[in-house]
């Protein structure tokens, strides 16, 4: 196997982007971290960190498409680092059509050279010219209905499968479709310190386009400029954090002067809504397992000015040690999932998740919720919550738990400020990515009964 040259990034957008795609591949690293890290790290111009971000996702998001249509043109094994080059350059050819075709080729073939040597760039430009005289083949060649959508859509079959099977040929296509679109950009504003007409009204002049959300009374979606960089976000009026994300505290419905627990809340995004809902009145338990994500949840409470949040670490399965039985009025359980809600934000997520994952995560989710229904008070609400699709760590769990504990009982997710705004009526609710653009979610509201 030939070795390839380590060099320094030299200020080459394609390099940079090649590296991120090795890393996440040889250490299943996170494409959005990585992203952010070689961003702030080189501290690239907004061109170059929107075609980084664009080469990205977009190479990782289509993998085994561009697998599909580069196999015919492949003779013998490439070493991982080149093949990834081959996809990188093949997806500029195929789906970007800005970035002239010899201008790809050339730049692949210059990478191939300092990375390797010229017999391997002599090769990777073999293979694209002759991608660039014959076309790639179509995915209409495939018969089987199951793999043409997991090799159009880049998904594996596995899970396409799976899909098919829970909601139907046609929810699977639009949400694979889905899955392969860029994120919209939507952020929270901290009414304890502005209103949402204020922020809007301070972010257009500072230049960016931002409009309401029809869903969330909170939330505003930016369509041009990424508000972290505003000076809202910077004294602590907005909060960057999905639409969806927002659903699971809207359903918790605390009150001010509730005793409140997040059970998994790094980085602090729910944590920190629940606070400002309550009008910082009331005590909110934070916890996380992992020590170094405690200081996010910190972070995020302090640029917010919110005194409520009590943060603390362990594993919140056994947060029974700490707190004495019916302890919370209210208890947000946003439980570690597999995440395929997120796909777009990480597309690494199709590859790397199998099928014993859902399993090992299920046992988990309810070991939580064992322990959820240990502390909250009678008459109290627990709210469940994943960012995945999967019946299994979603319906599944909510359904063996209830089985379990019969004085718990479903709420409507859709009451009070969700009654009219939610597009889809659901109970328990499971939001897909194509519903309304957002991420995949879902979320239980359970109460406890009184007297049982």
């Amino acid at each position: 196997m030939t070795r390839m040259k380590k060099k320094p990034w030299n200020g080459n957008v394609r390099d940079a982007a090649l590296s991120i795609l090795l890393e996440i591949n040889e250490n299943q690293a996170y494409s959005n971290l990585l992203l952010n890290r070689t961003i702030q790290k080189y501290g690239l111009p907004a061109n170059d960190r929107g075609l980084l971000t664009e080469l990205t996702y977009g190479t990782l998001q289509h993998r085994l498409t561009l697998d599909y249509y580069l196999e015919p043109f492949v003779r013998g094994k490439l070493d991982p680092w080149v093949r990834e080059l081959l996809r990188l350059s093949l997806y500029q050819i195929v789906y970007l059509s800005k970035i002239p075709s010899h201008a790809v080729v050339h730049e692949a073939v210059e990478i191939a050279k300092r990375r390797g040597h010229s017999g391997i760039a002599s090769t990777v430009n073999g293979i694209l010219r002759s991608v660039l005289r014959q076309g790639v083949r179509s995915v209409d060649e495939i018969i089987d209905d199951a793999e043409r959508i997991s090799i159009e859509t880049s998904h594996p079959k596995w899970l396409i499968d799976r899909w098919i099977k829970q909601y139907g040929m046609e929810e699977t296509i639009q949400m694979a479709h889905e899955n392969n679109n860029p994120p919209r950009m939507t952020a929270r504003v901290n009414r304890l310190k502005a209103t949402v007409d204020d922020v809007i009204e301070e972010l257009t002049a500072e230049g960016f386009t931002v409009h309401k959300s029809e869903i969330v009374p909170e939330c505003i979606q930016s369509t041009a400029g990424n508000v972290v960089n505003s000076e809202a976000f910077r004294q602590g009026r907005l909060t960057i954090q999905d639409e969806s994300s927002m659903l699971p505290v809207i359903a918790l419905n605390a009150k001010p002067g509730m005793n409140v627990l997040d059970m998994c809340a790094a980085p602090g995004g729910k944590t920190t809504f629940i606070a400002e809902r309550i009008g910082d009145e009331g005590e909110i338990h934070a916890h996380d397992l992992h020590d170094h994500k405690i200081s996010l949840i910190k972070d995020n409470a302090e640029r917010l000015g919110l005194q409520s949040i009590i943060v603390k670490s362990g594993d919140s399965r056994k947060l029974d040690e700490l707190y004495p039985p019916n302890s919370f009025d209210r208890i947000l359980l946003d439980a570690p999932c597999s995440g395929l809600g997120v796909i777009r934000r990480k597309p690494e997520i199709k590859y790397t998740k199998t099928e014993q994952d859902l399993k090992n995560l299920s046992s988990i989710q309810l070991e939580l919720l064992d322990t959820a229904y240990r502390l909250i008070k009678n008459d109290g609400i627990i709210v469940y919550s994943t960012c995945t699709i999967e019946y299994a760590e979603n319906e599944g769990v909510v359904k063996t738990f209830i089985e379990k504990h019969p004085d718990m009982e479903l709420l409507p997710v859709e009451e009070g400020d969700l009654k009219d705004q939610l597009p889809i009526k659901a109970n328990p609710l499971q939001i897909m990515p194509h519903h309304f653009g957002n991420d995949g979610f879902f979320i239980a509201a359970l109460r406890k009964k009184k007297g049982i």
